[in-house]
């Protein structure tokens, strides 16, 4: 198996971003984005495209910020997170220059694209689908549930997966239910899965501040994988 690693740059509109690209160099294949927690790409992202490629998909971590733009500290990272959460419009057009970034990929398979995405990037998955983008599949982990307010009466194409602690202070169980209804009135084939005793932040195993909500979790870690797993086996499938 021969796998090509490199950085990508594509434009949203006059903004440079950089993404970071794993790819099977023998054909093309299924392309899954990865989507960066609120520091912006990094390490845990470039390490989750070669997990990925070890499934056998072609994997892009996406940039939201813009190249060379990432957090080195937690008020950096609330600051640069929060001019898109308070911009919903700008995030998901930032995130669908990704998505057609991917597109024009050569080993990308254009039918069959999805995205999953990390507490900030959970969010933005979640928003591609709600602008009724053309992927087969989002996958949210530990994510923001919050609805932009724009999206309304959009019909969610998308299957959708979002992966939650139940203990996670920054999503509530009334914005678990939120989701749910706001998928359901989307006509979207959604799973919410929940897991026991989990804080947020599950999946990095740097996340350890309990006592702020946010810690890893190996069970849920592991678990939350397997689903997504299993979520992309069938959307890829489904043709």
């Amino acid at each position: 198996m021969t796998i090509k690693e490199q950085f990508v740059d594509y434009l949203d509109q006059e903004t440079v971003c950089e993404g970071y690209s794993v790819t099977h160099a023998d054909k093309v294949r299924p392309t899954v984005l990865i989507c960066h927690m609120w520091g912006g790409l990094g390490d845990f992202e470039k390490q989750k495209c070669r997990e990925i490629a070890e499934l056998g998909y072609n994997a892009f971590a996406i940039d939201m910020y813009g190249k060379g733009i990432r957090g080195a500290t937690l008020d950096e990272n609330r600051a640069l997170m929060a001019q898109y959460i308070e911009d919903r419009e700008n995030l998901q057009q930032r995130i669908i220059a990704a998505l057609s970034a991917a597109r024009s990929l050569a080993t990308t398979d254009t039918n069959n694209i999805a995205a999953i995405g990390y507490c900030f990037g959970g969010l933005c998955v979640l928003d591609l689908a709600r602008t009724g983008a053309d992927v087969k599949g989002v996958v949210s982990f530990h994510g923001l549930f919050d609805a932009p307010g724009n999206t309304t009466n959009n019909k969610v194409h998308a299957k959708v997966l979002a992966l939650h602690g139940f203990e996670d202070p920054m999503v509530p169980s009334e914005k678990l239910t939120a989701l749910a209804n706001e998928l359901t009135k989307a006509g979207a084939d959604w799973q919410i899965h929940a897991y026991g005793n989990t804080y947020h932040s599950f999946t990095n195993p740097a996340a350890n501040s309990p006592e702020n909500g946010s810690a890893y979790n190996k069970e849920a870690d592991s678990r939350s994988w397997e689903a997504m797993s299993f979520f992309l086996k069938e959307i890829f499938a489904s043709d």
